[in-house]
């Protein structure tokens, strides 16, 4: 019989040896180990790619383009279904007004996230990224869509993922995020989101966006029905993806709000968060850069970089969590002197300076 400390000397030995832990041993890790031990198990991992007090962040925007969609997401509290007098959608200036107030508060990221509106086609993505290249050049980065919004574009085009993906990049396009994962098990997308894509379709296009000499990121949503399973189940996904493409910039988590949606629910508690950013980084091996999210845990998002992260952005809008509960402040040196009474240093992190980054070897 294995005894509690028996397995934990196990996993800690194989993580020293830079050996990778299994599935079976991450479920032990969150049902067994405590705080402190995945604490610690993570901070050894992360010092792999990072030094101790070293820690990044950005001041970045999500424009909210349109919130007409017709996925229905029982999660979300943001979407507007065609017809709805309350849908939008931003005009060029209206965008561009935004980026001037991100750039005036010191930001040089924005990452543009609205739905699968029937009403747009392809031209208004690729005339507008292709406007904003030639108005701000190089002075600001942008993440021009999920992947699912990529997927349904695609679609809708008639195109195949790799043609689209050759669109976006002759538009200006540089990165198309890891959004709109969620959980990516079929059963959890049966249960919340049966008219979004599924799990192998959602790879698909991503390895055509990785294919395209597009960058990427992979994103994850904790909080729903999702059991440890299901979790791990989305962690090894993205490893075995990581480990084929290296295409991976970094891997962000944040926490499901549930107010104001169609299931509801209670917001998980920031123990449970950390806990899991703990064991993300401890699973993710192949995956340098690991970020907590300030917009869904505040300033205890902070307490992240004990957990194993090494990055966090500051953000000045999102409407769709915002509609959900979460609260953004713009306090930004407040938000920073926290990462530095946790013993951080906290550098600005140049998105537009990352592009040609790669992943290191393990």
């Amino acid at each position: 019989m294995i005894t509690l400390g028996g397995a934990l000397h196990d996993i800690r030995s194989k993580i020293q040896n830079r050996e990778r832990i299994s599935s079976e041993e991450a479920r032990w890790l969150w049902h067994n180990a405590s705080d402190a031990e995945l604490r610690d198990l993570a901070m050894q991992v992360r010092a792999r790619f990072h030094a101790p007090s070293a820690c990044t962040y950005m001041v970045m925007r999500i424009v909210n383009y349109t919130n007409v969609c017709v996925a229905q997401c029982d999660y979300c509290a943001f979407y507007r279904l065609p017809g709805n007098p309350e849908g939008y959608v931003l005009s060029e200036e209206q965008v561009f007004a935004k980026l001037d107030e991100l750039l005036a508060l010191g930001g040089d990221l924005a990452a543009f996230n609205g739905g699968f509106n029937p009403h747009l086609p392809l031209e208004y993505y690729c005339d507008l990224f292709s406007a904003i290249r030639a108005r701000y050049g190089d002075s600001l980065e942008f993440y021009a869509l999920t992947i699912a919004e990529f997927m349904y574009l695609a679609d809708h085009a008639k195109l195949d993922y790799a043609a689209a993906a050759q669109k976006f990049k002759e538009a200006g396009v540089h990165w198309i995020t890891g959004g709109g994962s969620e959980i990516l098990t079929e059963d959890f997308r049966r249960r919340h989101s049966k008219f979004k894509y599924t799990v192998a379709q959602y790879f698909e296009a991503q390895r055509a966006i990785v294919d395209a000499g597009l960058r990427t990121t992979a994103t994850m949503v904790i909080g729903f029905d999702e059991s440890i399973d299901e979790r791990l189940e989305h962690l090894e996904r993205t490893r075995k993806f990581q480990d084929e493409t290296n295409g991976l910039a970094s891997f962000l988590c944040w926490t499901y709000k549930p107010y104001f949606t169609q299931i509801g629910g209670i917001e998980i508690g920031t123990e449970e968060y950390l806990r899991h950013l703990a064991l993300s980084r401890i699973y993710l091996d192949n995956v340098s850069r690991i970020r907590t999210s300030v917009l869904t845990q505040n300033e205890r998002a902070l307490e992240g970089l004990l957990y194993g992260a090494d990055d966090f952005d500051l953000p000045i809008e999102d409407e769709v969590t915002q509609k959900a509960g979460a609260t953004i402040s713009l306090q930004f040196d407040k938000i920073l002197n926290v990462a530095r009474r946790l013993g951080f240093t906290p550098t600005y992190r140049h998105v537009p300076q990352d592009r040609a980054e790669t992943v290191p070897s393990l």
